[in-house]
């Protein structure tokens, strides 16, 4: 609980410190697990193809609908 309290001291005492929070950010992101490029690659691919079947099935969809509509108030 010590560190908390720092912490708590620290915020409340000195206000906004762009130093400390350069350093601070530094050392978050020194702690990330960077994906790999093919991790990378591999997830974009994913996200692009789930996007063009959603948007052809939404299509689809739309076009079904809209033929449904000229069948009955057409």
């Amino acid at each position: 609980m010590p560190k908390k309290k720092a912490v708590e001291t620290q915020e409340s005492g000195q206000g906004f410190s762009p130093n400390q929070f350069l350093q601070d950010t530094k050392d978050e992101l020194a702690k990330v697990v960077w994906p790999s490029r093919q991790q990378v690659i591999s997830e974009s691919a994913a996200v692009l193809l789930m996007v063009v079947l959603l948007a052809t099935t939404i299509y689809l969809i739309d076009n079904l609908f809209s033929w449904a509509a000229q069948q009955v108030f057409g």
